[in-house]
């Protein structure tokens, strides 16, 4: 039997790094994926999101694909913080009245501080106020105040996932975990649109909000032909991207507690059966909503931009090779690097990064892996976490990291996925809901048995938190 004969599914996967499509099996394995690299359009009115790069780059992946693998299901995951805004009745292809604004655009939120008096409050909603157009319904505010005339030819705002179910379906839809991101538009108090939505006058610019597993229906007729798709292939309606690697442990962990950290640009822990009175608005911590629409506590850092950035300005690249006495050397020299190195978020957002003693004795990946690992640390004790601890995602790809954060735990376990596309198989599962028969494959971690690590942890949290002080 050859793999044309046999039903695929295809997860386009968005994030703010790499656009990714990937082949799945009934099993949820992937058998092919290619990605590219997500751009940002720095020209026009604003920065924003490279949408014709993105369709292209799909339409020629796709195309890519179907000569070798019948797919009859497309499932979609993508960052949050975005939202389109289109009119549905245009006849330019993209159907954008305005280009998809870049959420890390800092006019956004400069040009917007009148804002913070029309916001609902962290306890309505348990989305802070985060920098930049990190909160949606900051972007939306920008948006209708400075491009009013543009703003009133708008028919529908969707959701990042949902605008590309737009354009493979022409089916308009929403959907809770997108919707429930840190967007100030949804009363986690109330399980309702929020008080901005009211303010905004726009929700009858919100369509229906579908489940992620919703139906979305065929693919159109013409892309069916064109890509070479199944004739009854069908498009779901797709996921955040954090809530989809949520999903897959919410399935097989049942009533037992625990938490998810997700890592790529973004490192966002996702703890269940914690209470929402544990977040700290001020410490990037919020509530996502998961995809059976129950909140879930969170806290998060941009882990691997600043893993990046603190490998930069030690002197160290990416691909640089480093052992457990490189990290212990970091101990032994006393060298820290002190947040933020993001340029206002997670829990230290505003403070003034910087290193504390000489970046020339030690490596600077061993000391971007310390600094994570203690990241993440502080943020579980900030939720505090009950239960196994999963990582998913780019710092899997660091066993020494989490071995680490493994030693600085003493109540928790750390467990790695043995599976890189956590994210792209809970996405997989939307277009076969109700029968899905989940399995993770996961180790524990390896542990370290750094020298006064402890100590060290605690000079850290004393020089965070001080500089955190002085803002």
């Amino acid at each position: 039997m050859t793999t044309q004969t046999i039903a695929h599914s295809l997860v386009i996967d968005i994030g703010k790094t790499h656009v990714k499509l990937h082949v799945l099996d009934s099993k949820f394995n992937s058998l092919f994926s290619k990605q590219m690299k997500n751009t940002v359009v720095n020209e026009g009115v604003f920065p924003s999101i490279n949408t014709k790069e993105i369709w292209d780059w799909l339409i020629a992946g796709i195309k890519e694909i179907t000569p070798t693998y019948r797919i009859n299901a497309i499932n979609i995951t993508t960052h949050g913080a975005t939202a389109a805004l289109i009119d549905r009745n245009s006849i330019s292809a993209d159907g954008l009245v305005l280009p998809i604004l870049d959420y890390e655009y800092t006019g956004v939120y400069e040009q917007s501080p009148e804002y913070e008096s029309i916001r609902p409050s962290f306890d309505d909603t348990f989305s802070p106020s985060l920098p930049a157009g990190l909160n949606l319904g900051r972007q939306l505010y920008w948006l209708k105040t400075k491009f009013g005339d543009e703003f009133k030819q708008v028919t529908d705002i969707l959701m990042y996932p949902q605008y590309w179910v737009w354009r493979f379906t022409g089916q308009r839809v929403n959907e809770i975990t997108s919707l429930g991101c840190h967007t100030d538009l949804w009363s986690i108090k109330n399980n309702s649109y929020s008080s901005l939505v009211d303010y905004l006058d726009c929700e009858k610019l919100l369509p229906k909000i579908e489940p992620a597993w919703f139906d979305c229906g065929q693919v159109t007729a013409s892309l069916i032909t064109e890509l070479g798709l199944d004739p009854e292939c069908h498009f779901y309606n797709g996921i955040h991207d954090s809530n989809a690697s949520f999903l897959r442990y919410k399935l097989t962990q049942k009533d037992t507690p625990f938490t998810v950290v997700s890592t790529g640009t973004w490192t966002i822990l996702m703890s269940s059966q914690v209470s929402l009175s544990n977040l700290d608005a001020k410490k990037d911590m919020l509530a996502n909503i998961d995809a059976m629409e129950q909140p879930i506590a969170c806290a998060r850092f941009m882990g691997g931009r600043e893993f990046e950035a603190i490998c930069e300005q030690a002197g160290s690249w990416l691909g640089e090779q480093f052992n457990v006495n490189d990290i212990q050397n970091v101990i032994d020299e006393q060298v820290f690097a002190i947040p933020d190195f993001s340029d206002g978020s997670g829990p230290f957002g505003g403070a003034e990064s910087g290193f504390i003693s000489n970046t020339d004795k030690v490596s600077g990946i061993a000391l971007a892996t310390i600094y994570c690992a203690l990241m993440i640390d502080y943020q579980l004790d900030m939720l505090d976490a009950k239960g196994d601890i999963f990582i998913e995602g780019a710092f899997l790809k660091n066993p020494l990291l989490c071995a680490v954060l493994n030693q600085l735990r003493d109540n928790n376990n750390v467990i790695l996925s043995m599976d890189s596309t956590g994210t792209v198989q809970g996405a997989g599962y939307l277009s076969d809901w109700g029968n899905v028969q989940c399995e993770i494959e996961c180790e524990p971690s390896t542990y370290t048995n750094l020298t006064s690590l402890k100590e060290y942890q605690k000079r850290w949290r004393s020089y965070a938190e001080a500089k955190l002080n002085n803002i």
